[in-house]
């Protein structure tokens, strides 16, 4: 396995941590309009993830910036050819941030509605534009011989990405329902339970169908074998959290979302971003990669960072793991 391999890999472990972390707190986001039934329900929703959910988006930075260092073509013509929809993700994830930020320092009720509409909207869709965006790349996007995108916007909204798309908005507010049944206590522990087990239905179905339309059109036997966890692992999580057993479901749900993105970068391989209008114009871990100095520089700086952020944060974790529930909030927190 050479350097380009090896970065290829380390790229998608990368964006399975971003979709394991980022996708509850997405989820979380929904589940203020899903399942919160007033303001002091939305505050706890919004304190299980306050501690972590900016943590959780250095794993984009690091995924996208890894790209640009590793695969500067891949890079290039990724976030041109979908820079409509990457810069929608980016204008939700900025005003995500504003209202974590801005929506308790006015008591007013309009004021942190429109916030909270804001958190919901902001969240929602960058869990679907995320499935669109993965979705188009594994299905293959008009790239030229001079590896630049031909293609328009619309181009990216076929019904294989659009499913994509549902797949990752139902499988990210799963994730976070099961998330908030794990971090709570009292009704709103229960209510996550039961729209648990109703998200995770409607997700079973969606995945299963993108899935087995994936693995017809461009798997493989590994990729086959990482859609199989994938499956499994999601009907092990709506079992046990019909059970009660909320720390096993969500690190199931956890399984579900890497085995699938798994699968994603598996039939991709040895491409990085396929060419629907020929073969010979692919986007490969080849002819995309940057040179092997500055993969060999790279692969020794994530050694040495990589082992530090990954203590730190799982650190995080541990200092605010304990359950919060509306006997937590102060009668006049906002």
């Amino acid at each position: 396995m050479q350097l380009h391999d090896v970065w290829f890999v380390l790229i998608a472990v990368l964006w399975i941590g971003y979709f394991f972390l980022e996708g509850f707190d997405f989820g979380v986001g929904v589940l203020t309009k899903l399942l919160a039934r007033d303001r002091k329900e939305r505050r706890v929703l919004i304190n299980t993830i306050g501690p972590v959910w900016d943590g959780n988006e250095v794993w984009l930075l690091t995924a996208g910036g890894a790209t640009f260092a590793a695969f500067p073509d891949w890079y290039a013509t990724l976030f041109s050819g979908f820079y409509l929809p990457l810069l929608i993700i980016l204008l939700c994830l900025i005003v995500r941030v504003v209202a974590f930020e801005y929506r308790h320092k006015r008591s007013g009720e309009r004021w942190q509605t429109n916030w909270e509409h804001v958190l919901f909207w902001s969240s929602l869709l960058p869990a679907f534009l995320w499935g669109v965006a993965f979705a188009n790349i594994v299905r293959g996007v008009k790239i030229d011989a001079d590896m630049e995108y031909v293609g328009n916007f619309f181009d990216l909204l076929n019904p294989y990405a659009l499913l994509g798309g549902l797949v990752t908005l139902t499988l990210f507010t799963f994730h976070g329902t099961v998330f908030t049944a794990l971090k709570t206590v009292g009704d709103i522990r229960v209510r996550a339970r039961k729209l648990a087990l109703v998200l995770g239905a409607v997700t079973a179905v969606l995945a299963l169908v993108f899935l087995i339309w994936t693995q017809i059109e461009s798997g493989d036997g590994t990729s086959l074998v990482a859609m199989i966890v994938a499956a499994l692992a999601l009907v092990a999580a709506i079992a046990l959290i019909a059970a009660g057993r909320e720390g096993w479901s969500f690190a199931l749900s956890g399984v579900t979302i890497a085995a699938a993105v798994a699968m994603l970068f598996l039939t991709l391989f040895p491409n990085v971003m396929p060419s629907s209008l020929n073969e010979a114009w692919n986007l490969t871990v080849t002819n995309a990669s940057s040179s092997p100095y500055t993969l060999k520089i790279m692969t020794w700086c994530a050694g040495i960072a990589t082992p530090v952020v990954l203590l730190y944060q799982g650190w995080t974790y541990w200092v605010f793991r304990k359950r919060i529930g509306t006997q937590h909030i102060a009668a006049d927190a906002h």
